[in-house]
């Protein structure tokens, strides 16, 4: 239930980051920033077992996750804006 939590904290502090670095006009609440920020997490995830492999160790905050988490978030976004700038045209 701890590491829910922390999947909680962690997504909303990198989809906020990601929302400050590409600053722009996007109708998000909370939950939509969380939610950003999550796949965000996930996407940086899979970067980075991709590039490193799998990792062996249990849990632990690591720095360079939040930075790949933040990448994954400004990915995310960006494609969010492009694929609703598409729409509406």
């Amino acid at each position: 239930m701890l590491s829910f939590i922390w999947w909680l904290i962690i997504g909303l502090i990198a989809g906020a980051l990601a929302r400050l670095i590409m600053p722009g006009r996007d109708a998000m609440g909370i939950i939509a920033t969380m939610l950003l920020g999550i796949v965000g997490s996930v996407i940086g995830g899979l970067v980075s077992w991709a590039i490193w492999g799998a990792d062996t160790t249990e849990g632990g905050f690591r720095p360079a996750g939040l930075l790949l988490s933040i990448l994954g978030a400004i990915l995310v976004l960006w494609i969010w804006r492009m694929a609703r700038s598409r729409s509406t045209v």
